[in-house]
């Protein structure tokens, strides 16, 4: 800088000049450059990292952290690069070897991270998933006093075809080599191993965050990392997972297990209407579902008395018409719950958190012919908020379009032959490393992926030496139980204590 001040004023004048110049030079080249890209059928180049420094009021205290968007190359087994994956990483200044970095993942399959980044653990937040929330909400983000980032760094990272991150092959190929459960698996570990190398964190404590099919991924990045690329991992957290496709959907030619599996959050919800939802409370319709309800189902109409008790148990715990039970035989499915329930009002609600409700624009309609309450209410904050975060704060400019939630990746998605591979995948992480720690949370309303799935497969697991090594917690509220901020808080206070142990 004094050298600069020392400069005479034809030097400051050529200097100047000559900077113009470059800046034109850089100008013409992008443009050159975009319109070769173009011309050619490829996407134009994506922006370089960019780092900008900021602060939050996070734990009580100012916390000042960098907040980087940056792209991460996908190259296939020859070496050609076949994909770029964008992130957002914020990290606190000192590089301190024992700072733990978390990676996060949300779902769909189609989902970007931005739900848990603006949502739930960034350091801003924007109010999105509950009752009164709508799509013209101002999408200005504040300070999140829930945000973990006072205990460790975070990377949000966005898989293909959701956020800017974006395949450079043909449909088919894009289809092969990332729109499907398998080689999802394989790209998304080998881009958290390519982060850690290029942050110079290997050394770093290591923790895998995944929500709905995100907590499908959790368990199986934890152990391609762990088994094939050479990373261990310290601790895996489970938001709302998608852990078990093969005990849902719609499997009931023999198993009870998806009434069961519903029952539970049907009856939270109903409980929270009349402000009496408890742990204690839970705990009794829990018992009653493992117990007389499983019994009667598996009964069927082997005994004509046990249906009749089913109608009488559930019609009192769902508050549901007792008609309608009685025609259903007691075996309730959510979409039909989730627009009776409201009926009288002329609501519909969520599958993320049945107590979220909209109006129902075909309440005569013999089938629902809307889309979800929440998803519908949150694109837009989201989408807008995360786009103004990355283009005008960060300064990572790009005219690209930006996918909170991609319809597109979802309906392309392979997903295969339903099977309970992230739980298998959990359960050898877990053998495999006596110091890893596992928490799975949600959320008592969840009807789309629903708690009481989560304490049966737990429950069926060993106990690694100690029980509290997979531990589970649920919040009030549903599929995105931190939109409330009592729950986001608890969140916070059991996961803090799960990094600290």
């Amino acid at each position: 800088m004094r050298s600069i001040l020392r400069l005479s004023a034809a030097a400051l004048l050529l200097a100047c000049t000559s900077g113009v110049a470059h800046a034109q030079s850089a100008e013409t080249t992008t443009t050159v450059e975009k319109k070769q890209a173009e011309d050619e059928g490829k996407p134009p180049a994506l922006p370089a990292d960019r780092t900008i420094n900021q602060s939050a009021r996070i734990g009580g205290r100012s916390l000042a952290y960098k907040a980087t968007v940056g792209t991460i190359p996908v190259r296939d087994a020859k070496g050609k690069e076949i994909g770029q994956v964008t992130y957002t990483a914020y990290t606190v200044p000192g590089r301190d070897p024992q700072r733990p970095v978390t990676f996060a993942f949300n779902g769909g399959p189609g989902a970007a991270s931005v739900y848990l980044n603006l949502g739930a653990i960034g350091p801003k937040r924007v109010q999105f998933g509950a009752q009164g929330d709508a799509p013209s909400d101002a999408p200005i983000a504040t300070d999140n006093p829930n945000s973990w980032l006072d205990f460790t760094d975070l990377v949000f990272i966005d898989p293909v075809g959701t956020g800017f991150s974006r395949s450079l092959v043909d449909e088919a190929e894009t289809k092969k080599a990332f729109y499907a459960n398998d080689p999802d698996i394989k790209y998304l570990s080998k881009v958290v191993y390519d982060w850690l190398v290029k942050e110079g964190r290997l050394r770093s404590p290591k923790y895998v965050m995944g929500e709905s099919y995100g907590g499908y991924r959790a368990p199986r990045i934890a152990y391609e990392l762990q088994s094939q690329i050479g990373v261990g991992i310290n601790g895996l957290i489970m938001v709302s997972p998608y852990l078990d496709p093969a005990s849902g959907d719609g499997a009931t030619a023999l198993s009870p297990l998806p009434w069961m599996i519903d029952l539970p959050s049907m009856a939270a919800a109903n409980l929270e209407r009349q402000g009496r939802l408890t742990p204690p409370a839970m705990a009794e319709v829990e018992a009653y579902v493992r117990g007389d309800y499983a019994r009667d189902l598996l009964r069927g109409r082997s005994d004509p008395e046990a249906t009749a008790r089913i109608v009488q148990r559930v019609t009192e715990l769902t508050g549901l018409d007792p008609a309608l039970v009685q025609r259903l035989g007691g075996r309730v499915d959510s979409r039909t719950y989730l627009r009776e329930v409201h009926r009288s009002q002329g609501l519909i609600g969520s599958v993320y958190d049945s107590n979220v409700t909209a109006f129902d624009p075909f309440p005569w309609s013999a089938q629902q012919q809307s889309n979800d309450p929440i998803l519908d209410a949150l694109i837009a904050p989201t989408t807008s908020a995360m786009v103004d975060f990355v283009t005008r704060e960060v300064g990572w400019k790009t005219d690209a379009r930006y996918h909170a939630l991609s319809y597109e990746v979802n309906a392309a998605w392979d997903r295969g032959k339903p099977d309970d591979t992230p739980v298998s995948d959990l359960r050898k992480a877990i053998a495999n490393d006596p110091k890893m720690r596992v928490m799975i949370v949600h959320g008592w309303d969840d009807l789309s992926c629903p708690f009481f799935a989560s304490r049966l497969i737990v429950d069926q697991m060993p106990a690694f030496g100690q029980t509290e090594r997979v531990q589970l917690r649920v919040y009030p509220g549903g599929h995105m139980f931190y939109s409330r901020n009592d729950s986001g808080a608890a969140f916070k206070q059991d996961a803090e204590a799960l990094y600290r142990r």
